[in-house]
C-alpha cells in the first residue's frame, strides 16, 4: 500500500507541486520572522556588548516618572558632581567618570531639515577625550562651547564634512556649532548599531541635554585590579542609597539588549500573525486539491478496496501523501525563510544607520514551527478528503459517474452554528466583557471562527451567485460553458473562491476600520479645532516634533494675528498614576481653539500652582474643584497643585492642564503645537507665509490651516493600510495559486469531455476562453464574497468602537470595486497555463482517456 502510494504520489508532480506551494510560502513567513529576530537580537547584543566593555559598573539616578517603550522616551534623571566623588571614594573603584549621554540631540542636515533617526536614538553627550571605545576619524574633540564632534554615520547621513557649521536641536530651541570631529570605533564601525552622536563640551551638554550645568546622569565606574564587579556594584549602591541605580556593565548590556528584544518580539508576533493569515489560505487550497485527487482516483482507489484494502490503509494513503508534501514543503519553506529572514536583517541594518549584524543563524524555534506548521497544515487538510477516500465502496470500480454530489444540507447547518458562533465571540470581544487580558485573542478567535463559518455556507449560494456573475459571459458558446462549468461543483468552487475570500475579506474589513476612524477624527477635528492656521509636526519616533516658544511672541506681533496659543506635552504621574500631561501658555485662548466649556469651577486661567481636568477623568479619579494633586514631572521634584476648574469631556482634547510654569521640567520643555486664530478678514495665506519664515530655525515642523493639518495628523492611518496590504498580498497570492490548481486539476479530470468538445468543433482559442471564463467568475465570486464579508466585519468593529470616538461609517466604494476588478484580471491570470494545456490536448487521445 505504502509503494502504491509514493508510485501515485510520483506521477502527479504538478499536483504536489502546486499543493505545497501555499505550505512554502507561509512556512517561510514563520521561519523569517524567527531568523530576522535571532539575527537583529544576537546583533544587538554585540552592539550593547561592545558598549559596556569598558564600563565594570554603572550608576545613574532613578527616573522620576517610569516610561514604557510603547509610551514614549523616559527622561534622564541628572544628579549633582558630589555624587561622583561619593562613587569614586568607595573602596575598590580604581575610577569613577561622570557623563552625560541622553536621547534628543537632533542635528541639521545641509538641506535645512532635521536628519531623521529610524529606530536608533540620536545621543546627545559630554565628550570625553579617555573613551577608549572612540577612535577620531578627523580632526579633534570639542574644546569650546560652540563646538561639537560627531560620528561618522551621523555625518554621512547629514552629509557634513570638518569644519562645517551645523545647526543642533535639544531641550533648548536651535543653536550653531562648528563640527571640529568625525569619530567612529574600532573594527572599522562608523557607530554603535546606528546611533546617532553628538558630542559637546561637558557644561554645554550639561546645559543642553539636562537643563542645568554642574549635573551627570550617569557614571562609569573601572573596578580596581582583583576587585568583583557585582561586589563593588554592592558597595556602591550601599553608598548611595535607594535613589540611584547600580548595575555592573554586563547587567546593563543585557537589559539594554533584552528591552531591544521586547520590541522585537511584537514586531515577530505581527509576521507570525500574517504567517497564519497565509497558511489559513492554505489549507482551503490543499483541501481542494485532496478533495478534487480523490474524486479524479475514485476508480483506483475502489480497486484498491475490492481487492483487500481496509478503510484504514485507505485514510493512511491519502494521510501518507498529505505528510510527504508537508515534509518537502517545510524544507523548501524553512531555506526560503532563512534567505528571507537574512535580506529582511540586510535591510533592517541598512535602514538603522548601518546596524553591524550578526551573522545569520537558523535558531531551534525556526526549525521546530517550520515542521510543525507544515506537517500540520497539510495533515489538518488532507483529513476530510482522506475519510472520503475511506468510504469509497468497492462498486464504484464498475461505475462511469465516480462522486456524486451530495446534499449540502449538513455542511450548511453546520457553517450556520459555526458562523453564530464566532459573530458571538467576536461581539464578546469588541464589546470588551472577555476581560483584559482576552479581549484580544477573543477577538481574532471571533474572525477566525466567522471565516470557518461563511466558508461552510458558502457551498450554498456558490451555484445561484456563479450562475449569475456568469450570465456576464454568456453572450458567446465558450462563456455559457465556462458558466456551466463554474457551477457544476458548488463545494469545489466555493473552496477555491473561500480562500480568495478571507485575504479579501481582511483587507477590507481593515480599509473599512481605517478610512472610518480617519473619517471619524477628521469631522471631530473640523468642528472642535477652532484655530485658522496650526504649528505641528508629524511624530515618527518616542518624542514629538517642537519649536522654539519665542516664535509664539513674534507669531503674536504680526498683523491680523488675534491670539497665538502654545502647548506642551509630558508624561507624569498625578498622585502616584500614570497621567499624559499638557501645559498651554493661554488657558482663554485654548478654550476658544478647542471650544471646551465649564463643568464646574473656571477654566479662564491658571496660577503657577493650579490645574485643570476634564470631566471624565475627574469621576474616574474622584477628583472635584478644590482637590489637591501631587503632581511629579519628569523633572525636577513632585509638586502640589490645586483643581481649579474641570471642563467637558471631549473625544479630541482631554487630561490634566498645568500652568506654562510647570513646563520647566517636562521632558521637552518646548511647545509641541500652536493654535494661531485670525481677526475677521485677515487672509490666512499671506499669514502662513510669515509663519513658515519664523519657523526656519524649527525644521521639525510647519504651519498649515486647519484642513491640512488634520489632513496631516491623520496620514499616518494611510501608511498603515499600505502596509497591511503588502503583507496580505502574500494570502492572496496562496489564493491565486488555489485558482490554478483548481482549474489545472479540472483540466485533467475533464480530459474526455474537453476532447469530445473538440471533436464537435470547440477550437483551441474557444477552449481557451471556456477555462478563462470559469477562472474569473471563481475568482470575482471570491472576491464579492470577500467584500461582503470584509464590510460586515469592518462595520461591526466600528460600530463596537463608537464610545470610543469613531463614529462615521466609511465603505470604500472605490477600493472595493477595484478588489472585484482586480479579482477578475487575476482569474485571467490564474487561467493561463490551465487554458494552455487544455488546448494542447491531443483530441483522439483526450476521448479514449479514462
Amino acid at each position: 500500500m505504502i509503494r502504491a502510494t509514493f508510485k501515485s504520489l510520483l506521477a502527479r508532480k504538478l499536483r504536489l507541486v502546486l499543493s505545497g506551494l501555499a505550505v512554502v510560502l507561509g512556512v517561510m513567513f514563520v521561519s523569517g520572522a524567527f531568523v530576522l529576530t535571532d539575527t537583529l537580537g544576537r546583533s544587538f547584543d554585540a552592539v550593547f556588548s561592545t558598549a559596556y566593555s569598558q564600563t565594570d559598573v554603572g550608576v545613574a539616578a532613578k527616573p522620576k516618572v517610569e516610561v514604557s517603550e510603547f509610551e514614549g522616551e523616559e527622561a534622564a534623571a541628572p544628579f549633582p558632581t558630589s555624587t561622583v566623588d561619593k562613587v569614586a571614594a568607595v573602596p575598590g573603584v580604581a575610577k569613577a567618570t561622570g557623563y552625560v549621554s541622553t536621547d534628543g540631540a537632533r542635528l541639521i542636515g545641509d538641506n535645512g531639515k532635521v536628519v531623521t533617526s529610524f529606530g536608533p536614538p540620536q545621543l546627545g553627550e559630554s565628550w570625553n577625550p579617555d573613551d577608549e571605545l572612540i577612535e577620531l576619524r578627523e580632526g579633534r574633540g570639542p574644546t569650546a562651547d560652540n563646538e561639537i564632534a560627531i560620528n561618522a554615520t551621523l555625518a554621512d547621513a547629514a552629509k557634513v564634512t570638518l569644519g562645517e557649521k551645523v545647526g543642533v536641536l535639544t531641550r533648548e530651541p536651535r543653536q550653531d556649532f562648528t563640527v571640529v570631529g568625525i569619530f567612529g570605533y574600532s573594527g572599522g564601525r562608523d557607530s554603535l548599531g546606528g546611533v546617532q552622536q553628538v558630542e559637546f563640551t561637558p557644561p554645554v551638554a550639561q546645559k543642553l541635554m539636562l537643563g542645568e550645568t554642574g549635573v551627570w546622569n550617569g557614571v562609569i565606574v573601572k573596578a580596581a585590579s582583583g576587585v568583583s564587579h557585582d561586589k563593588l556594584r554592592d558597595d556602591i549602591a550601599a553608598q548611595l542609597g535607594g535613589d540611584y541605580e547600580v548595575k555592573t556593565g554586563q547587567q546593563l548590556a543585557d537589559e539594554a539588549s533584552g528591552s531591544l528584544k521586547q520590541g522585537l518580539s511584537f514586531f515577530n508576533n505581527i509576521l507570525l500573525g500574517f504567517a497564519g493569515v497565509a497558511l489559513f489560505v492554505g489549507i482551503f487550497l490543499i483541501l481542494n486539491t485532496f478533495s478534487i485527487i480523490v474524486a479524479q482516483r475514485t476508480r483506483e482507489l475502489a480497486l484498491m478496496r475490492a481487492v483487500g484494502a481496509s478503510r484504514r490503509q485507505m485514510i493512511g494513503s491519502v494521510l501518507i501523501e498529505a505528510v510527504v508534501i508537508g515534509l518537502v514543503a517545510s524544507v523548501l519553506g524553512l531555506g526560503a525563510g532563512v534567505g528571507v529572514g537574512a535580506l529582511l536583517a540586510y535591510a533592517f541594518g541598512s535602514l538603522g544607520g548601518g546596524l553591524e549584524m550578526a551573522s545569520v543563524g537558523v535558531p531551534a524555534a525556526a526549525v521546530i514551527s517550520s515542521f510543525v506548521v507544515g506537517l500540520l497544515v497539510t495533515v489538518v487538510a488532507a483529513v476530510l478528503p482522506a475519510l472520503r477516500a475511506s468510504r469509497i465502496p468497492p462498486v464504484a470500480a464498475m461505475q462511469e459517474v465516480a462522486t456524486p454530489d451530495r446534499p449540502l444540507t449538513k455542511v450548511t447547518v453546520a457553517g450556520a452554528i459555526v458562523g453564530a458562533a464566532g459573530g458571538a465571540l467576536l461581539a464578546l470581544g469588541l464589546s470588551g466583557k472577555a476581560g483584559g487580558d482576552w479581549t484580544l485573542w477573543t477577538i481574532l478567535g471571533g474572525v477566525l471562527v466567522t471565516f470557518i463559518g461563511v466558508a461552510l455556507l458558502t457551498p450554498l449560494i456558490s451555484k445561484p451567485v456563479v450562475g449569475l456573475l456568469g450570465r456576464i459571459f454568456s453572450w458567446s458558446v465558450p462563456g455559457k460553458l465556462g458558466r456551466l462549468n463554474s457551477g457544476r461543483n458548488p463545494r469545489r468552487t466555493a473552496i477555491t473562491a473561500a480562500a480568495l475570500m478571507v485575504g479579501i475579506a481582511l483587507v477590507t474589513g481593515v480599509t473599512v476600520l481605517l478610512d472610518s476612524a480617519k473619517s471619524s477624527i477628521t469631522k471631530l477635528a473640523e468642528n472642535t479645532i477652532n484655530a485658522d492656521l496650526v504649528i505641528a509636526g508629524v511624530q515618527s519616533g518616542p518624542r514629538p516634533p517642537t519649536f522654539d516658544p519665542a516664535v509664539l511672541g513674534e507669531v503674536k506681533a504680526i498683523p491680523g494675528v488675534h491670539t497665538a496659543t502654545g502647548m506642551y506635552a509630558d508624561l507624569g504621574t498625578v498622585n502616584g498614576e500614570k497621567q499624559y500631561l499638557t501645559a498651554v501658555t493661554d488657558v482663554d485662548a485654548l478654550r476658544d481653539v478647542y471650544r471646551a466649556e465649564p463643568s464646574s469651577g473656571t477654566i479662564s486661567s491658571l496660577g503657577p500652582d493650579q490645574m485643570l481636568v476634564d470631566s471624565s477623568t475627574a469621576t474616574d479619579m474622584g477628583l472635584s474643584v478644590g482637590s489637591r494633586l501631587t503632581v511629579q514631572l519628569s523633572r525636577g521634584e513632585a509638586h502640589t497643585y490645586t483643581l481649579s476648574g474641570i471642563y467637558k469631556e471631549s473625544d479630541l482634547y482631554g487630561g490634566f492642564v498645568m500652568p506654562e510654569q510647570a513646563t520647566k521640567d517636562f521632558a521637552m520643555p518646548q511647545p509641541t503645537q500652536g493654535f494661531i486664530q485670525l481677526d475677521p478678514g485677515t487672509p490666512v495665506s499671506q499669514v502662513e507665509r510669515q509663519v513658515d519664515r519664523l519657523l526656519a530655525d524649527s525644521p521639525e515642523v510647519s504651519v498649515a490651516d486647519r484642513s491640512k493639518f488634520i489632513e496631516q495628523q491623520t496620514s499616518g492611518f494611510d501608511q498603515i493600510l499600505t502596509m497591511i496590504q503588502i503583507l496580505l498580498a502574500l494570502a492572496i497570492l496562496i489564493a491565486v495559486l488555489g485558482i490554478i490548481n483548481t482549474l489545472a486539476l479540472s483540466v485533467l479530470e475533464r480530459t474526455r469531455e474537453l476532447g469530445l468538445l473538440r471533436a464537435i468543433g470547440l477550437r483551441r482559442a474557444q477552449t481557451m476562453r471556456m477555462i478563462t471564463v470559469e477562472a474569473v467568475v471563481i475568482s470575482m465570486f471570491g472576491a464579492i464574497l470577500g467584500v461582503v464579508v470584509g464590510t460586515g466585519l469592518g462595520a461591526a468593529v466600528v460600530r463596537a468602537l463608537r464610545d470610543d470616538g469613531i463614529t462615521e461609517l466609511v465603505l470604500p466604494w472605490s477600493q472595493m470595486g477595484l478588489a472585484v476588478v482586480l479579482a477578475a484580471i487575476i482569474g485571467v491570470v490564474a487561467a493561463i497555463l490551465p487554458a494552455i494545456r487544455a488546448a494542447r490536448l491531443n483530441v483522439l487521445g483526450a476521448i479514449a482517456h479514462e
